[in-house]
Order: structure tokens, then sequence, then C-alpha cells
């Protein structure tokens, strides 16, 4: 056989269920999801713009992050929704590999962006007195460029070996989307180190991230409880949105590149978590356990609506 006869142009999916039944509950489950993401995220980033009382270091932040949430969902799950519509799992070698490259940059700028958020909460409530010095707009914009730069050389430094692979043989994969684990194990090759390169570059940063943010939050409250005599309430509501991102958004990134070939059902599981069911709930989360927000967000309503919008 001719080599290039050989060479794969394109991969299939076939994670999907063959159940006609399942399939149109996954249409719209992922459909009404990335709806919802789509008009939360926007939403939040549109109120931080248009409010005054919101042009602050924190939703600065915020609005960069849910742009970042925006973008991470876009990577797979309108390719996901239009695979069930058209019934065509199909996608080229070039289209799967820069799904796989904005997957990477868009995940590792928010783990930069988290990363910043933490450090905005440590400034705002350890020290109060120097907080808008230290978190200038200079500082801002800087921590969002560093989300962009960070999240660029994180996805080339593992695609630059993925991309030169050669894959000859079998192009199904079974699951939702295309990632690096999923791919290298159709390449024709032994890939052992270049799994070693995923679990150090994604796997473990990933892990000493979450245990730094984790360590950080609870230094912030230790910190609190003692300069208030025990009284962890205020801290706590502030701290507790930002804390349970970060168990949602790490948690499913630990369990696939700390264990880098998972079950076919954890794969499919993660998935949904990290692509549908987190970026959701991250807005959600900053809108509903946020006072500031939600009273930003009724009056851009107000305004949307106007005065006589309303029937009496």
């Amino acid at each position: 056989m001719d080599t290039n006869d050989s060479v794969v142009s394109e991969f299939v999916l076939i994670g999907l269920s063959n159940s006609w039944e399942m399939y149109h509950f996954l249409f719209w489950f992922f459909f009404v999801f990335y709806m919802g993401i789509i008009l939360g995220n926007f939403f939040i980033v549109l109120t931080v713009i248009t409010d005054s009382h919101l042009h602050t270091p924190m939703y600065f932040l915020l609005a960069n992050l849910s742009l970042l949430d925006l973008g991470l969902s876009s990577t797979t799950v309108p390719k996901t929704i239009s695979d069930i519509f058209t019934d065509c799992n199909i996608i080229s070698f070039p289209k799967c590999m820069i799904q796989i490259f904005f997957i990477h940059v868009m995940g590792g700028g928010e783990m930069v962006l988290l990363i910043a958020m933490a450090y905005d909460r440590y400034t705002a409530i350890c020290k109060p007195l120097h907080y808008l010095t230290i978190m200038s707009p200079k500082m801002c914009v800087s921590f969002v460029a560093a989300a962009w730069i960070v999240g660029t050389i994180h996805a080339v430094s593992q695609f630059v070996f993925v991309i030169n692979l050669p894959f000859c043989g079998p192009n199904e994969v079974d699951s939702f989307y295309y990632d690096f684990p999923q791919v290298m194990k159709l390449a024709c090759i032994d890939t052992y180190k270049l799994e070693f390169v995923i679990i150090a570059n994604s796997g473990f940063i990933s892990m000493a991230t979450f245990f730094s943010l984790i360590t950080s939050y609870i230094f912030i409250l230790v910190t609190v409880w003692k300069r208030s005599s025990g009284d962890l309430s205020k801290a706590f509501v502030t701290l507790s949105a930002h804390i349970t991102v970060v168990i949602l958004f790490f948690t499913p990134c630990m369990f696939l590149y700390m264990w880098p070939f998972p079950t076919t059902s954890l794969d499919k599981c993660l998935f949904i978590v990290d692509f549908a069911i987190t970026p959701l709930l991250n807005s959600a989360i900053y809108t509903l356990r946020n006072k500031d927000m939600r009273e930003a967000m009724r009056r851009l309503g107000k305004r949307i609506v106007g005065p006589h919008g309303i029937s009496k």
C-alpha cells in the first residue's frame, strides 16, 4: 500500500449513542446548555461593561473569565450539536488539531485567570488599604494578557509533539470530542513518552495549581478569622463562589490528565462536566451568589425593558 494512502486524513467520533431516543436527548441537552452558556456569560460581560459600579478589578477579571468560559465551550459543544443534528461525526485532521489547540489555549488561559482572581481576593481582604494601588488597571490588563500568552504557550508545548505523530491505522474516537489523550491512542507508534509530557504539562500543573489555590483561600479565611475574632461569615460568602468555581474547573482536568486514558464512560462524563455544565454553572454562581452582580443585572434589565416596559 502506498504510504500516502495509509495516512489518516479524518477522524470519526463514535461516542454518540446509536439510539434515536438518546440522540434526541443529547441534542436538546447540549443545545439548551449551550444557549444558557452564551446568554449567561454574555450577560455578565454586558453588565460589567455597562454598569459603572462594577468597574473594579474583580469584575474586570470576571468578565474575561466569562469570555474564556464561552470560548472553551464553543471549541467543542457546537460541533457536538452539529454532529447529532446532521448525523455526520467526521472531522478532518486539520480541524481536529485546531479544536485541540484552542481547547488548551482557553483552558490554560482560564487557569491563569483563576489564579489572578485568587490574588485579587487576597489583596482585597488582606491588604485593603493597598488594594487599588496593587490591582491597578495596568496590573489587571497584564493578568489578562498573561492568561492568553500562557494559554497559547501551554497549547503549543503539547501541540508540537502531537501534530507530527503518524496516524496510519484506526481513525475512530469513542468520545464526544477530540483531545490529546483520545487522539494519541490512534498513533502508529508507542506514545509512552508523550503520555508523560501530557501528564506533566496538563496533569501536574492542574493539580499543583488547584491545591495552591485552595491553600491560598484557606490562608485568606484564616487571616480573616484572626482579625475578626472568629467571624468568617462575610469572607466565606465572598470566597465561596471562587472556591466552587475552582473545584468545578480543576476536578475534571485532574481526572482527565492525571489519568490520561480513562474509561470511555468517564471520558464522556468529563466532557459534559467540563464543556457544558461548568461554563453554565460559573455564570450562575457568580450572579446568584453575588449581591453586587444581582443588583447590577436588575439595573441593566430595567434599562433594557424601559420604565414603561412592564405592565402595571
